[in-house]
């Protein structure tokens, strides 16, 4: 079997995912068009050796429709000999797209892949993808109760988890701290690559920090915006819930692409070029579709039981930020301390733009792997419909 390997990854600045927002006047497939173009420019490697883009994308509709991976790669200038392909598994899509590049590349069937992903979420809304139909509408039967948006999922998991308003607060007035320390300090250069965007008058300029990120965040601050998801018909069914969930201790809607040059070690050897980690260990895992984000815990103790490391080994951890809920569950039922967790901000304060926080998220483990001389990380995300990857890299 191959070892494959990250050679390297690269993300855009977040946009916010609304008319207006720095990157809503980009279509996704220029978006991640220009992740790729930047990804191989950068190392100097020739397009034409590439075996496959994999791209991560949820809402598959409207701009972001007919696999925007073949789209994206040729308005990227790539020959038109290198296929692509797009897949969904939904917030953990470009993250899946790095297992699956991983695993062609140890099976041998590829020497060189992309995986990325993209989610312009200004153009193309959430849930776009479901209108006009019942995409649930087979699994009544089995949940006659019915299921809930992911809002209410994470209320009913800071209820279980005994999480107040006031920890899922401070937790996110601490990723928009964290996020803006590490771009003030120039953490996050070496991963942001520049896009030329056209602004509502016209004009154009470049996008290189991150639009979600609020600096002056405070949890007192945080303390006095209204539940996002109260619903009155579900206080019976729900009765533990404190409809503490609220826009500012939630992933803001988000643009953004992101993307990662994965090889085999011996082919980056011949191409003289440096790989940066080793791809150690991927875990899937489904979970309990009505708390649906609850799957990074049983995914990170698979990829852990496969790796042979204990939780001791890994020197920092990303969990997606979908809601605070989620890293703060995951924290406490694991045992994990928060010091290591998300330590350069996460989703709350960076954004989540769907299909490309995967390899975003990737993007700003490793630099921080590197920067801080550690060896092992974990990167985990919760997915729509009770899901979770969780994937281990070692920095080489």
């Amino acid at each position: 079997m191959h070892s494959a390997v990250i050679v390297d990854v690269v993300r855009t600045a977040s946009g916010k995912g609304k008319p207006g927002g720095a990157l809503s006047g980009t279509h996704p497939g220029t978006l991640l068009a220009t992740t790729l173009a930047a990804l191989v420019e950068r190392n100097g490697l020739d397009p034409a050796l590439v075996d496959d883009v994999i791209a991560g994308c949820v809402s598959q509709v409207g701009d972001q429709g007919l696999n925007v991976a073949r789209t994206a790669l040729l308005a990227a200038g790539f020959p038109e000999h290198v296929p692509g392909t797009s897949i969904d598994r939904q917030c953990g899509s470009s993250q899946q797209a790095v297992h699956f590049a991983g695993q062609g590349v140890m099976a041998g069937v590829y020497d060189v892949a992309i995986a990325c992903g993209v989610e312009s979420m200004s153009r193309v809304p959430m849930g776009m993808a479901g209108q006009g139909g019942t995409p649930f509408g087979p699994l009544s039967e089995r949940y006659p109760d019915g299921l809930v948006n992911q809002g209410v999922s994470a209320e009913i998991i800071a209820a279980r988890w005994g999480l107040s308003r006031a920890e899922l607060d401070d937790y996110s007035a601490r990723s928009h701290q964290l996020a803006a320390q590490a771009g003030e300090s120039g953490a996050f250069d070496h991963e942001i690559i520049p896009v030329e965007v056209t602004d509502a008058e016209g004009g154009t300029h470049v996008h290189r920090v991150d639009e979600t990120v609020r600096p002056s965040t405070t949890a007192e601050g945080l303390a006095g915006l209204k539940p996002s998801f109260f619903d009155a018909a579900l206080e019976e069914r729900f009765s533990e819930i404190t409809w503490a969930i609220t826009p500012g201790n939630s992933s803001p809607l988000t643009d953004g692409a992101s993307a990662a040059l994965i090889m085999s070690e011996e082919r980056a050897a011949q191409l003289g070029l440096t790989p940066r980690a080793r791809l150690h260990t991927f875990a899937v895992t489904g979970s309990d579709p009505l708390l649906m984000l609850t799957g990074v815990i049983p995914a990170t103790e698979k990829a852990l039981a496969r790796s042979g490391l204990s939780l001791d080994d890994i020197d920092a951890f990303e969990v997606n930020e979908a809601f605070a809920p989620v890293p703060l569950a995951w924290a406490k039922e694991l045992g994990v301390d928060l010091a290591k967790v998300n330590p350069r901000g996460g989703a709350i304060a960076l954004g989540h733009p769907l299909g490309g926080s995967g390899t975003r998220l990737m993007a700003t483990m490793l630099n921080h792997l590197e920067a801080t001389g550690g060896r092992y990380a974990l990167q985990t995300m919760c997915e729509g419909g009770g899901m979770a990857n969780a994937t281990i890299i070692e920095r080489l």
